[in-house]
């Protein structure tokens, strides 16, 4: 038998702990799992009930008294109001819930009868719960008195009060003092509304005069608004028979307190409520309201509102008790009011007590403790009776403590601690079980856990006994317990595993133990390799409006393979991948694609690799570059007559600093809406001093300026126009120049309009000789240019020209020096020499001209040269004139790119601004010898097993005298080693084909050839080619050795022709002639009687490409061209079937005749008349050739006198294409026996080498008649002998 404690123990009980394993603050939830397998019974637990304060506001249709519970067996419901016996089944108007506690007051009647406190009380076998007390407030609709009020008056000067007593009804409640229209009456310093809703006047004044002072008092909670009477003010004035020093007088006064009416004051408050202390004044002038606390500080969150006559401390704590000081004062004396604030509290629990669940022969302690101001009063309930009413003799209560000694299961009960003081009250349930039972294991069995190395793990074992049950884990069929400084098992039964490692795998079990017995469970825990983002993306700028790329990858435990995650988060929100059309995110491969990246995309993304045991993160910002908005705010400020100070507030730069600020301008005169630059300015600045013109209606604008680009302009401001001024400036950038020799122009730059600052401007252009003393000549002028005539030539001048409008001249201005009008130089450099420097480089030497003779600025020399002939031919054939220019006072220059060994001519002359001089006589000179050019054709003919035929042509310069060909060639096969290279030196220079013997079957060779002469050879031209395996007798063509891959028929140099070849088809073919319209040519033959196939081949001059026709026969007697171009140079050639030496057996140039034309030429040539006019113009010519022919025969040149006389009319000298006058045969004549047809188009001779092709257009001659313009080149007619490609002859 356990023996009586004694009251000297209450100490030792205070240091027992409870017994439970499951404990809320409200109630014991036993676990499902357990009720499924044994049916326990619970104390009845309430889980809802209405707020303390139920108001049935009249919109509400129905007000819920809610009380709800749970328990085992079911609990049953019962209530009281206002502390009797209540039941709302016995009402008909109440609906009541099944099963429930909660009935529902409907809102369709008188609601009176039902105000009152309801508690709500649930009982079951084992105990009763109860409620919080719920008061049920039905609000009455607040009305003002209907009364009659009679008028205030009151003497100007004096204090006075409007009284409105509002209603009292539901708060909040909400005053405002309004005229009849609604109008609020204004307040201020003088005139203020008291937290009583009274509307208080310091002293009154006239127009305080009025019948419409009306108060209206609000609850919003019931969507009420009252009004009480409107109330009449009457102001009485100062009798007018007084003087009028003291009509309208107010006599001052000191001030004395409308508001708190006694000197001190003490005021209550709970802690969390807002303190509003007021002190309204009256007196004159108008007292001002100061605050203090006495000995303290103001706390800083107090505020002083309504013009400092309120102070409003929110929320108020303990510390904010004390004595607060108000002070009203004018210049005649002051009055104060003192305020003691006590802080209180409401109870608040200290400890709640805790339902618990303990053993049968327990000791249970039940604490309850409450703090507030004044201290809360405990009560103890058990099963909603009092203590006194329900005893047990093992129970004993020991201040704030419940002992139930060697507690039985009978003793299972719900207590109840009320805590209350006059500020509130709490309420706590507390249910008591007492119960014995063998530990029950909640957790699965066979659970697995997975866990990340170096991570911890909690493995859980949760257990449901009483007593408490001994919980322990062992590990692989281990009967020891686990230990170790990483390992803890908790309170509630789990293991916790910490900085987990691979050993740690395996199966663990939990055995838990009690007095009623034991139970186990298994589970598995497996270590996984932790997920780790090894690649993570960087901060990342990125410009708007592009695709921004946020990179991530990760590393995990392969075994998480379908379980692993790879998110993305900005601004930690999951971002949605939808995948559609209009998504603008994407993710491939851990690349986070950002489509069209606005400013909203900018933030923190986070790339989450997840598996179910572990995740890892990483961040990067993402910064959206923009150009800067728009600056605000712009402001004018400091207005001068020609400046303006501009403010304004920057946009946001968009994370790139904005480096300047772009001031534009826009006048309403001159160029309405368009702006133009005015300033720049430092991106750290925001404001500018704008400097204007006179006469200008400005706005301005402001623009930002950063990395990325110029922002959008800001709003405009608004207009400022400046007064008109004399110009600010004179005209820049004059230019003096002369067109005509005796005449000088001045041109000057004209002042923008907005320069000139005023109405009627113009220019005072001033000059006068530099080199002799005289006035200046002025002209008035409103044009931006002047002509000085009958001026001397290419004298210095001063000139300077001032502005001038309505207002006055402008600066004085700046004098520049130019020159009167140019004439050409009027003689030619002398002592001209040439000085050869290499083969294709002369050096040429002269003596400057006087600058006498130049009349004008010396612009420099040129130098024009043409070549007369190559030293290989006999004949001379004039190429291109060439120019060279050299700036300055020269007097030597060089010339390059010059053909060697040739024959070339050369002028020099001077030119000025006006033009060229005249040039100096013409110098002939020769160029040496240099090294040939390259050959243009070189070709494999025939190829066998030992042997190879090689074709060429010669150089087509060959730059002096040809002496031969070097010929190598080498074993290239398809090996990096290659054969050494065998030389050949080909000492004829007439040989162009060659036979090489003794070579490697089926090899590949490469074949170098070079053209020399006695300075050397030239450069080189190679071809490949592989050897057969036997010997054939059929000849391979050059197509199928060739690398070219262009088709073009064989050739050879077309100047000379090739003659003939000595082929099979010669004797076939006899004569040959051509006839040629503007779209095709017939070429026609005679045949010699034997049957043989042959090509035509026609090339357009122009292009350079070839064409050829089908297979013909020579039993055909012509052939038509089609598709030709009119008036095109086309080359046409007759090319043999089986062919050797790549010749042609015939070869023409033709020229189609312009469209349109053809018809005319055949219906001419064929008339009498036309025919006797040609045999005219033929003698004429053969009698100029002649003399021409003669002349030459007599050595050297003839004077230039001479020859004007042989060709009086420039324009009508007609020369052919040899040098002065020399006769020579048409290199293209056609092969002897052929004939053209009468009907072929005659072409016309070109024009010689006169002095007149070689000269400017401007050609200009002396007093005397001799020639001085420079020589001028015409273009010589080359025919190029460069085989594009070749072809494969038809077998």
């Amino acid at each position: 038998m356990r023996m009586q404690r004694s009251p000297e123990l209450t100490a030792v009980l205070g240091l027992i702990t409870c017994i439970c394993v499951f404990h809320t603050t409200t109630a014991i939830d036993i676990p499902l799992e357990v009720l499924s397998h044994i049916n326990i019974e619970q104390l009845p637990t309430i889980t809802a009930q209405s707020p303390s304060s139920l108001i049935a506001f009249p919109f509400d249709e129905s007000f819920p008294m809610t009380c709800e519970a749970k328990g085992n067996p079911e609990p049953e419901f019962r209530w009281t109001k206002n502390g009797q016996e209540f039941d709302p089944s016995l009402d008909p108007r109440l609906m009541k819930e099944e099963n429930s506690g909660t009935f529902v007051i409907p809102n369709n009647g008188n609601l009176t009868e039902y105000q009152g406190t309801y508690r709500c009380y649930v009982s079951n076998k084992l105990g009763t719960a109860i409620s919080k007390e719920i008061e049920f407030i039905v609000p009455h609709v607040p009305k003002f008195p209907k009364e009659t009020l009679d008028p205030v008056v009151v003497e100007e000067g004096q204090p006075f009060t409007l009284k409105c007593n509002p209603p009292k009804g539901i708060p909040p409640l909400q005053i405002y003092w309004m005229t009849i229209n609604l109008q609020h009456i204004e307040q201020d310093e003088r005139v203020s509304m008291g937290l009583n809703g009274d509307l208080y006047f310091s002293h009154a004044v006239e127009k305080d005069s009025r019948r419409d002072y009306c108060c209206f008092a609000a609850f919003p909670r019931i969507r009420t608004i009252v009004q009480k009477t409107a109330m009449s003010v009457i102001v009485q004035t100062k009798k007018s028979d007084m003087s009028p020093e003291s009509a309208n007088a107010i006599l001052e006064r000191k001030p004395s307190l409308l508001t708190p009416s006694t000197a001190t004051s003490e005021t209550q408050l709970v802690k969390g409520e807002d303190l509003k202390l007021e002190c309204i004044a009256e007196g004159f002038p108008t007292p001002q309201v100061e605050w203090v606390k006495i000995g303290h500080q103001l706390p800083i969150k107090a505020k002083v509102e309504n013009h400092g006559k309120l102070l409003l401390v929110p929320r108020v704590e303990q510390e904010d008790s004390g004595k607060y000081m108000c002070k009203a004062k004018n210049g005649l004396g002051e009055a104060v009011h003192y305020f003691t604030l006590k802080v209180e509290e409401p109870p608040e629990w200290v400890i709640e007590p805790e339902s618990q669940l303990s053993m049968i022969g327990s000791d249970v302690l039940i604490k309850c403790s409450a703090s507030g101001t004044p201290q809360p009063t405990i009560t103890w309930r058990v099963n909603g009776e009092l203590l006194q009413g329900a005893p047990a003799p093992n129970r004993k209560v020991f201040d704030d403590t419940i002992v139930l000694r060697n507690a039985k299961a009978s003793d299972s009960a719900v207590y109840q601690c009320e805590a209350s003081n006059k500020h509130g009250t709490l309420l706590s349930n507390a249910n008591i079980m007492i119960m014995n039972l063998s530990p029950m294991i909640l957790t699965k069995e066979g659970e697995d856990y997975s866990a990340v190395e170096g991570n911890g793990v909690m493995m859980h074992c949760n257990v449901f006994s009483s007593p408490p049950s001994t919980i322990t884990w062992s590990k692989d069929d281990s009967s020891e317990s686990v230990e170790g400084p990483r390992l803890t098992i908790h309170d509630n039964g789990s293991l916790e595993i910490y900085s987990v490692e691979k050993d740690d795998t395996g199966q663990y079990t939990c055995l838990a133990k009690n007095t009623e017995g034991s139970s186990a469970v298994d589970a598995m825990l497996y270590v996984k390799d932790p997920t780790r983002i090894v690649v993570a993306q960087e901060d990342l700028q990125i410009l708007i409006g592009t695709t921004a790329q946020l990179s991530c990858l990760a590393e995990y435990d392969k075994s998480f393979s379908n379980d692993f995650e790879l998110l993305w988060e900005k601004d930690d929100m999951k971002i949605a991948l939808n995948n559609t059309e209009n998504s603008r995110y994407f993710v491939e491969d851990g690349i986070l694609q950002i489509i069209n990246v606005s400013h909203r995309d900018q933030g923190v993304y986070t790339c989450v690799a997840r598996t179910p045991v572990d995740r890892d993160t990483a961040s990067a910002l993402l910064m959206v570059l923009d150009v800067p908005d728009a600056p605000e705010y712009l402001v004018l400020s400091e207005h001068k007559s020609k400046s303006v100070k501009l403010k304004w507030i920057p946009g946001d730069d968009h994370n790139s600093s904005t480096t300047e600020f772009i001031i534009e301008y826009e006048e309403s005169q001159w160029e309405p809406g368009n702006w133009k630059e005015l300033l720049r300015v430092p991106g750290n600045h925001n404001s500018a001093v704008l400097k204007l013109h006179g006469h200008v209606d400005y706005r301005f604008r402001v623009s930002g300026l950063n990395a990325v680009g110029r922002g959008l302009p800001s709003e405009p401001t608004e207009r400022y126009k400046t007064p008109p001024a004399a110009p600010d400036k004179n005209p820049e950038n004059i230019k003096i120049e002369g067109h005509l020799p005796h005449e000088m122009d001045i041109n000057w730059e004209p002042l923008l309009p907005i320069e000139h600052n005023g109405p009627g401007l113009e220019y005072k252009v001033s000059y006068r000789r530099q080199d002799v003393e005289e006035d200046w000549k002025e002209h008035m002028v409103k044009r931006h240019s002047f002509v000085v005539k009958n001026t001397p030539t290419f004298m210095p001048y001063e000139i300077k020209i001032q502005a001038r409008n309505h207002q006055g001249w402008g600066p004085e201005p700046k004098i520049v020096t130019g020159y009167s009008g140019e004439d050409f130089p009027s003689a030619a450099p002398e002592d001209v020499a040439v000085e050869g420097l290499n083969s294709s480089v002369v050096k040429v030497s002269w003596t400057r001209v006087h600058k006498d003779k130049l009349h004008g600025h010396l612009g420099g020399y040129r130098i024009n040269w043409w070549r007369l002939r190559s030293l290989v031919a006999s004949k001379k054939s004039h190429g291109d004139k060439h120019t060279l220019t050299f700036p300055g006072d020269q007097s030597h220059a060089t010339v390059p790119g010059l053909t060697p060994f040739s024959e070339y001519s050369l002028i020099v002359m001077t030119f000025n601004g006006r033009g060229n001089g005249p040039g100096s006589h013409p110098l002939n000179f020769k160029t040496p010898e240099g090294v040939p050019e390259k050959n243009p054709v070189f070709r494999v003919t025939d190829v066998q097993k030992h042997t190879v035929s090689l074709v060429w042509a010669p150089p087509l310069e060959p730059n002096g005298i040809l002496t031969g060909y070097l010929l190598e060639y080498q074993l290239i096969n398809d090996t990096e080693e290659v054969g050494p290279l065998q030389t050949v030196d080909i000492s004829n220079p007439d040989t162009t084909k060659w036979n090489l013997r003794d070579l490697e079957p089926v090899s590949k060779y490469k074949f170098y050839l070079r053209s020399c002469t006695t300075v050397g050879c030239g450069p080189v031209v190679s071809e490949e080619c592989t050897t057969t395996l036997e010997t054939t007798s059929t000849l391979t063509s050059t197509l199928g050795l060739s690398k070219s891959a262009s088709p073009s028929p064989p050739s050879t140099p077309r100047s000379p022709v090739t003659k003939p070849t000595r082929s099979t088809i010669v004797p076939a073919l006899l004569n040959f002639s051509s006839a040629v319209s503007d779209s095709f040519a017939n070429i026609s033959w005679i045949s010699g009687g034997e049957h043989t196939e042959f090509f035509i081949a026609y090339m357009n001059n122009r292009e350079g490409l070839w064409k050829i026709s089908e297979a013909l026969n020579t039993s055909k007697t012509f052939h038509i061209i089609d598709g030709l171009d009119p008036g095109t140079e086309y080359t046409v050639r007759l090319i043999p079937n089986s062919w050797v030496d790549n010749s042609s057996i015939f070869e023409d140039v033709i020229t189609t005749e312009f469209a349109g034309l053809a018809s005319i030429h055949g219906g001419i040539s064929t008339q009498g008349w036309f025919i006797g006019l040609m045999c005219a113009i033929a003698l004429l010519t053969l009698i100029v050739l002649i003399a021409c022919f003669v002349n030459r025969n007599k050595g050297g040149k003839y004077s230039v006198k001479e020859k004007e006389d042989l060709h009086p009319d420039v324009e009508s000298q007609g020369m052919n294409d040899d040098t002065f006058c020399e006769y020579s045969d048409n290199d293209e004549k056609p092969l002897k026996g052929s004939q053209h047809s009468l009907s072929r188009e005659i072409k016309a001779g070109d024009s010689g080498d006169s002095l007149v092709d070689y000269g400017d257009e401007d050609v200009q001659f002396n007093e005397d008649g001799s020639f001085i313009g420079e020589y001028a080149g015409r273009k010589e007619k080359r025919v190029s002998a460069e085989i594009k490609a070749t072809i494969q002859t038809p077998a």
